[in-house]
């Protein structure tokens, strides 16, 4: 379970981020802070796997936190959720490695993709202590340039290749795995989700996070219908 710590002056907006992130599997809310100084004892005693952070905060910006969350609880992601659009807080946020920068309003399909190419990243990032060079690709390409990503087909990808991809899918009510695709397909997992992943940008399938017999998520893809 991803535990989640949400940074937010406005309380109505806050709860409502609360509310999104009990719609989605594998997170939970441990805690809402709505200054910097209650954010430093959130993070300092609960060390949160994700941190929701706003800039505009009434003690200090958000970014000001940063330092602070980077010494006290260093293993802790950030997801911007913000009205900030200033070309400097934009790039101190990039350089500090923030996983991604959400403008307000944004819709609860938004959070939600936001959130799930997180929790893929970080499933990845566990899933082995070596990482082959696609997988370092996909998680570079999901955690900076997402909407690049969408935009233009990657390179690599074999019309034949998709096409047994994509018969297999529409062959399996239910789903797919990219292990279980590799191994249907004779190739490799990160290949498999490459491919995967390629076809849920360009809406020929969706994904899904399920949670096996062991309780651990796993992502599913199935073809749209």
């Amino acid at each position: 379970m991803i535990e989640v710590l949400i940074i937010e002056d406005d309380r109505r907006i806050a709860e409502i981020h609360r509310r999104f992130i009990e719609r989605i599997d594998g997170f939970q809310t441990v805690g809402l802070a709505y200054t910097g100084i209650e954010a430093r004892d959130w993070i300092q005693s609960l060390t949160p796997h994700l941190i929701l952070l706003d800039v505009h905060l009434p003690d200090m910006k958000g970014t000001e936190l940063m330092p602070f969350i980077q010494q006290h609880s260093p293993d802790s992601d950030i997801i911007f959720i913000t009205a900030a659009s200033e070309a400097g807080i934009v790039k101190k946020a990039l350089r500090s490695g923030v996983s991604d920068y959400m403008l307000k309003p944004l819709t609860f399909d938004r959070f939600k993709d936001s959130l799930l190419a997180y929790q893929a990243k970080r499933q990845s990032l566990d899933s082995a202590d070596l990482l082959d060079e696609e997988t370092i690709q996909f998680l570079w390409n999901k955690a900076q340039a997402a909407e690049t990503e969408q935009a233009a087909t990657p390179k690599g990808i074999d019309p034949s290749t998709m096409a047994k991809i994509r018969e297999q899918l529409g062959h399996a009510a239910a789903g797919f795995t990219a292990e279980e695709m590799g191994a249907a397909c004779g190739m490799s997992r990160s290949t498999a989700r490459r491919y995967l992943e390629y076809l849920v940008s360009e809406k020929l399938a969706r994904a899904e996070l399920l949670y096996g017999t062991i309780g651990r998520p796993e992502r599913r893809y199935f073809p749209t219908v």
